[in-house]
């Protein structure tokens, strides 16, 4: 087990009481296409304040991915490796404890924008990929919160076990985890708010978490299934064999949610690559298309619209394409506002 030395904390003032920790345990709300969502009345000072929960006590152990890590108290200054690492921070009003970022996928949504505004260890990304670990280190963490295994090795940010010994803990996404007996299979939405509430009793911000988790599950139940069992390809990314949503992760998860069925569902993988012939096989009736800068959505499209043997599928001709945002397809708050965009944009498709 590896217990990381207490390190001085930095002097600062916790701004996030009362009507504050509330707008942070529902900003997620506000990305919601729901027109009732109380993330902007939060925002606007609406909401009440939100009960802080029970204290954690340290030291806290925990089991993460397989590896044993011990907070002593909560972390102060925190690296974070991914947007859904870094977004965590910022629906649960951690946002002050970020002192770098890197490897982010895409811009913040609106809701979470209010509450990195002024900290550029954000706004402006340490590194556009996985950092070094020496700038890691320079940044004198006392945690790295990373989105995937890969992130820490040493390669990366660190190993685990090295970074442990310089006083540095590390938390990986437990929806990330890759050995058998850790990985989500299939994940679900219970994992997702497992992770926040575990995120919470970390930080001792247990109520933000509580009240975060509350939002999400009400927001979730009233997505509705209107998928009506149509089949669904999940292009994340890649042209000459494409990267899509396999059996067993955010992407199968969410797709579940909104009454589609994958056609990839057969592989126990989160993302596999999936052969052109296997995708015109299947037909699917409707195109989960993840926009990233680098691999668009639009470029997408084109590519399907231009190719002979992809525009005669069943979705390409009726223009039946849904889009999601990259950061919101990894497991993360974001992927119940995600499952609310697809539900919403199923009802305005051609069906005819």
């Amino acid at each position: 087990m590896s217990t990381v030395p207490t390190r001085p904390r930095r002097a600062r003032t916790r701004a996030l009481v009362g009507a504050a920790a509330a707008v942070a345990a529902v900003s997620l709300a506000a990305c919601s296409s729901d027109p009732g969502s109380t993330g902007a009345e939060a925002a606007t000072g609406g909401a009440t304040a939100v009960d802080p929960g029970p204290r954690t006590t340290y030291p806290l152990a925990l089991d993460n991915c397989g590896t044993k890590v011990t907070f002593q108290a909560a972390p102060d200054r925190v690296v974070t490796i991914k947007s859904s690492t870094t977004e965590m921070m910022l629906a649960l009003g951690l946002g002050d404890h970020v002192v770098g970022s890197a490897f982010l996928d895409g811009p913040l949504p609106d809701a979470l924008k209010t509450a990195a505004a002024g900290n550029e260890a954000i706004t402006k990304p340490m590194a556009a990929q996985v950092p070094g670990s020496e700038a890691v280190l320079a940044l004198q963490p006392d945690l790295v919160y990373a989105g995937w295994e890969s992130n820490v090795t040493a390669q990366g940010a660190g190993a685990r076990p090295t970074l442990a010994k310089l006083g540095v803990n590390t938390y990986v996404s437990p929806s990330a985890c890759q050995e058998k007996a850790y990985q989500p299979d299939p994940l679900t939405f219970d994992d997702v708010f497992a992770e926040i509430s575990e995120v919470g009793k970390v930080f001792d911000v247990q109520g933000r978490a509580a009240a975060l988790v509350a939002e999400q599950k009400e927001q979730l139940a009233a997505v509705p299934q209107d998928g009506s069992g149509h089949t669904a390809l999940w292009w994340s990314s890649g042209n000459g064999t494409p990267y899509v949503g396999a059996g067993i992760g955010a992407p199968a998860m969410i797709m579940k949610t909104v009454g589609l069925k994958n056609v990839a569902a057969d592989v126990p993988m989160t993302w596999t690559p999936l052969s052109w012939e296997k995708i015109i096989a299947a037909d699917p009736d409707v195109i989960v298309l993840v926009d990233a800068s680098w691999n668009t959505a639009q470029a997408k499209i084109d590519y399907l619209e231009s190719n002979g043997a992809t525009k005669n599928l069943q979705a390409v001709k009726h223009h039946r394409y849904v889009v999601l945002p990259f950061a919101s397809t990894e497991a993360g708050v974001r992927n119940v506002d995600a499952a609310t965009t697809i539900a919403a944009d199923l009802k305005k498709l051609d069906w005819s």
